[in-house]
């Protein structure tokens, strides 16, 4: 391989931890231990049928071919058909209780990485390409599979095969045993030669089918940002680029894999000839019989077979222990925070909301929220205003306990957040942010994910409320439409006011809206601004706005720039001050004019 393809490859030849992934793997196979030993027992039978073939093939020449004995060879023949029967069935039923026990695994390791994701917190999915977990879920796991249902079996049957040959060899003929067996050295240094470089090729291949994945994913996700900025050609350089990366990869590795049947077919044919050339010779001056050359010549084979597809196998488990390995260090990442010993769960809430001298930074040097205090009474609307990157939306994450403080308490009602569970503080919040996420199902179903034990005639209602009923009337099958990935096929618009019907059905006492308005016609805002107002009265609303017109009527308006709180108070006592805030409002009247 040319040096250029080598640095294009990158220099990560093994996984972290082929053992431990091994024995971590092994611990899932281990729950279905009974069947698990009945695979293996249709193993041990299966060789040892696949051994005996050949012996009876030399017995019946030795013993009824060369004396021309009639009678017993019809018995040897019924006897040696016996034998690959039982060896067939053996074969059949190891396979159907491997592929049992294979799909058991994968579906609790499957079961297992879905339960993770979402135990994980917010940060780590903010950090990561959807796409490229989505392979670890899929390819990784599908990986792990398709080598559970065949390298397991294969593995333990080359081993059994190569210990009853070479066993079954030297009781025949020690010598003709060293002699064949001159060629395993030859063996071992080409496989090492192959499987040094494969290791390192499929380790890299699956990484590179990560990257594609997640840039799929994501090109597919964005296809309107790209058509809008006429960007399809860079995006299909990109992908070209990505897919060339493993293209490469998969070439050399299926490229080198390849060279072991070769090599095993040419040492193949090198040791029947050494069997008929230095076994001849033998069988001449009397030291063998022309049937125990017959069956070193098939064992010779047998020899080789398991030796090749112990080599190939080598190469699939490679690529199978580092998909295993990307799925564990999924498993392995730190979840979201346990509750504390002490935290305790609350049915309700009066909405009295209070920050403390809160510091927080995503990284480490870069304060996103410098000692940020302020109040909010029960039923008040508080909006959050500044430019990008001031803080307005980390003060909701930091709210929702999406993400954890670094200084300073929040308190609701008087109590520390931190010291109420996560789950029973955000059933107390309801969310309507910028980009609405609707689910994969029914117009009624993505309504009464607010609060799933909701009737009809609640969702309606809810529906109403959010002013959304009259346009649900006029789809199709009304409240039994069925949404596309992602509320695909309806507007901006009539997402928002969905997901408004959504956290009106949850009832939530606190309520946070994330530019709830944004990019939407005049038409539909004053639709979801109405819908807004009935969500909002007598709940505490947090709004994180860049539209200073659509919070005038807010009771706290709070400044933020750089992650301190500069102003404070409501619309026309900022204006009146004549500060940072006049003049963001006043800019923004003339870019309306």
């Amino acid at each position: 391989m040319s040096k250029h393809v080598r640095k294009k490859l990158g220099k990560n030849d093994k996984a972290k931890d082929a053992r431990g992934t091994l024995r971590r793997l092994w611990n899932y196979l281990s729950e279905m231990k009974v069947i698990l030993y009945l695979v293996i027992l249709m193993v041990f039978i299966s060789s040892a049928a696949a051994l005996f073939g050949p012996f009876l093939v030399g017995k019946a020449i030795d013993e009824y071919i060369v004396t021309k004995e009639t009678s017993g060879l019809i018995g040897l023949v019924i006897g040696l058909v016996a034998v690959y029967i039982f060896h067939s069935l053996s074969v059949w039923f190891q396979n159907y209780w491997m592929i049992g026990v294979a799909q058991d695994t994968v579906y609790r390791l499957r079961k297992d990485l879905f339960h993770q994701l979402h135990q994980l917190s917010i940060p780590f999915f903010d950090k990561r390409k959807h796409g490229e977990l989505m392979s670890r879920v899929t390819n990784d796991i599908d990986n792990v599979s398709a080598t559970l249902n065949s390298s397991f079996i294969q593995i333990i049957s080359s081993v059994l095969t190569l210990a009853g040959t070479v066993s079954i060899m030297l009781w025949l003929s020690p010598l003709l045993t060293l002699i064949t067996l001159t060629i395993v050295p030859l063996m071992a240094l080409g496989m090492k030669w192959i499987t040094k470089r494969t290791g390192r090729l499929f380790k890299q291949y699956q990484q590179n089918i990560g990257e594609l994945n997640g840039y799929i994913e994501e090109t597919i996700s964005g296809h309107s940002i790209i058509k809008t900025f006429s960007r399809e050609d860079t995006a299909i350089k990109d992908f070209g680029e990505k897919n060339q990366r493993l293209r490469t990869a998969a070439y050399w590795a299926d490229t080198y894999s390849g060279f072991i049947p070769k090599l095993m077919n040419v040492l193949n044919n090198l040791s029947f000839a050494v069997i008929a050339g230095v076994g001849g010779i033998f069988a001449l001056n009397g030291m063998i019989t022309i049937g125990v050359i017959v069956i070193f010549a098939e064992y010779a084979r047998q020899f080789t077979r398991p030796l090749n597809e112990l080599a190939n196998q080598y190469n699939t488990l490679l690529s199978a222990i580092a998909g295993a390995e990307r799925v564990f260090q999924i498993l392995d990442e730190e979840e979201e925070a346990k509750d504390e010993g002490d935290a305790v769960e609350i049915d309700s809430v009066e909405g009295k909301v209070e920050f403390q001298h809160v510091s927080f930074s995503y990284e480490k040097g870069d304060q996103t929220l410098q000692d940020v205090s302020f109040t909010i009474t029960p039923g008040e609307t508080v909006a959050l205003v500044g430019p990008t990157g001031a803080g307005k939306t980390t003060i909701t994450n930091l709210l929702s306990r999406f993400y954890e403080l670094n200084e300073g308490t929040i308190e609701i009602d008087d109590q520390n957040i931190q010291t109420i569970k996560r789950k029973s503080l955000r059933q107390q919040m309801g969310f309507v942010l910028q980009d609405s996420f609707l689910f994969q199902g029914t117009i009624a179903d993505n309504i009464r994910y607010g609060r799933l034990e909701a009737g009809d005639e609640e969702v309606r209602e809810a529906a109403k409320l959010a002013n959304a009923h009259s346009f649900i009337e006029k789809m199709p099958e009304g409240y039994d439409t069925m949404l596309r990935h992602d509320g695909s096929g309806i507007s901006q618009g009539q997402k928002q006011l969905l997901s408004i019907a959504r956290a009106i059905l949850s009832n939530p006492s606190i309520l946070i809206l994330d530019e709830a308005t944004s990019s939407i016609d005049t038409i539909t805002e004053l639709k979801i601004q109405e819908a807004l107002k009935r969500l909002m009265k007598g709940r505490t609303s947090v709004v994180v706005a860049h539209r200073l017109n659509t919070i005038r009527q807010a009771d706290q308006i709070l400044v933020l720039d750089q992650g301190r709180i500069i102003e404070r108070g409501s619309h026309n006592e900022l204006l009146k001050q004549r500060g940072f805030y006049h003049g963001l409002y006043h800019s923004q009247l003339k870019e309306s004019g």
